[in-house]
């Protein structure tokens, strides 16, 4: 059965697409510790990170380190974070998360309610900055 990113990746849940490319796909977290934090996933469904190939690893991290630079740009934030936990979902991903100290990347944290208006101002921001 094909994860729930697999079904965003092919258009049959919506979602605040950020960035992809033939391998790789960047979207909103719908429930985010942040404004902007993003998901970024691989199109091929792999459920664990480390079993990936070697290459496509490589390549993963190489789109996320973009991704990442374009949500620094368009939210104001310190740093981005990085988080692999793949327990919630099995389909590899990373987390970004805008932080400003330790304590937003703390996911026993309240989520963020955003309305879907300002996620889309959100994504629309990150998408410009994208390169």
């Amino acid at each position: 059965m094909a994860s729930v990113f697999s079904k965003i990746i092919n258009g049959e849940i919506p979602s605040y697409k950020i960035a992809e490319n033939e391998d790789f796909f960047a979207f909103l977290d719908i429930n985010p510790l942040a404004k902007g934090h993003t998901l970024v996933i691989p199109k091929k469904e792999v459920d664990y990170i480390f079993d990936i190939d070697d290459e496509s690893h490589k390549e993963f991290w190489h789109f996320a380190k973009r991704v990442s630079a374009a949500v620094k740009k368009a939210v104001p934030c310190r740093r981005i974070g990085i988080a692999v936990i793949g327990l919630e979902v099995p389909h590899a991903h990373i987390h970004l998360i805008p932080m400003n100290r330790v304590s937003d990347m703390n996911f026993a944290s309240p989520k963020l309610k955003i309305e879907s208006v300002e996620l889309e101002q959100i994504a629309e921001a990150i998408r410009k900055e994208f390169k």
